[in-house]
């Protein structure tokens, strides 16, 4: 449960950090080509909140990777990309992607990100 939440921040956060820099890809552009564009937008490490007050931290890597941190340490890696106006993380293995809905962010740069089912929600601001 906590590996979506981390998920969730990093969605939120990249969402905050593609307001000024998103563009309308070209034509000719390959999906490869656009994940890496996505990611690159939304390239550096975030702390992530929980609703219980736990705190997480995601990175996002130009390359379209992500690592995702617990407050006990475990770490989940995979692949992020923005899809349908959502930010998705897909883990290594066989959990599946998961797609996050991200709020505008607050005047202090931080942001809300909310699972699909609407049951949790992180709040997420770039790591200093």
């Amino acid at each position: 449960m906590k590996k979506i939440v981390l998920l969730a921040a990093l969605a939120a956060l990249s969402a905050c950090s593609k307001k000024s820099d998103e563009a309308v890809p070209a034509a000719a552009e390959t999906p490869a080509a656009s994940a890496a564009a996505a990611a690159d937008s939304a390239v550096g490490s975030y702390d992530v909140k929980m609703a219980d007050g736990t705190m997480g931290k995601t990175v996002i890597n130009a390359d379209g990777t992500y690592t995702d941190t617990d407050a006990k340490g475990a770490v989940v890696k995979g692949k992020f990309a923005q899809k349908d106006g959502k930010d998705c993380f897909d883990p290594d293995g066989d959990e599946p992607e998961m797609c996050w809905t991200v709020e505008p962010p607050a005047a202090d740069g931080s942001f809300k990100a909310t699972t699909p089912d609407g049951k949790m929600t992180v709040t997420v601001t770039k790591a200093k």
